[in-house]
């Protein structure tokens, strides 16, 4: 069974960065998708970055260039640094997981087929 715990949430104030970590158990790591959602409240969860066993990365437009998803080698424990933070930013931070797949950008569409974590709270002031 696949288990993701995340850890590394916080506030800081805008332009400040955060690093986010999550730790995977129970996978395939040569065969997965690993990524970060984020969900703020009273707006729809938003896919944030994904990063495939074949070493595809894709960022949603909002973060490039300030966000940077990487992993450990043998992908038991994956992170997202986080930097020139701003308030938009703010939300809950899930770590996600599609064990046997590999990662899609249409996938940021299909949050529903991911496992997820329980989540780290990230907030920004202004």
């Amino acid at each position: 069974q696949v288990q993701l715990v995340e850890s590394g949430g916080g506030s800081v104030q805008t332009g400040g960065s955060l690093r986010l970590s999550c730790a995977v158990s129970g996978h395939r790591p040569d065969w997965s998708c690993l990524g970060w959602f984020r969900q703020a409240p009273g707006k729809e969860r938003e896919g944030v970055a994904l990063y495939g066993s074949n070493e595809y990365i894709t960022y949603t437009d909002n973060v490039k260039g300030r966000f940077t998803i990487s992993k450990e080698n043998g992908a038991n424990s994956y992170y997202l640094q986080m930097t020139s933070l701003n308030p938009d930013d703010s939300g809950m931070y899930h770590c996600v997981i599609k064990d046997r797949s590999l990662c899609y950008g249409f996938m940021f569409r299909e949050p529903e087929s991911f496992t997820w974590g329980q989540g780290t709270q990230v907030t920004v002031f202004p």
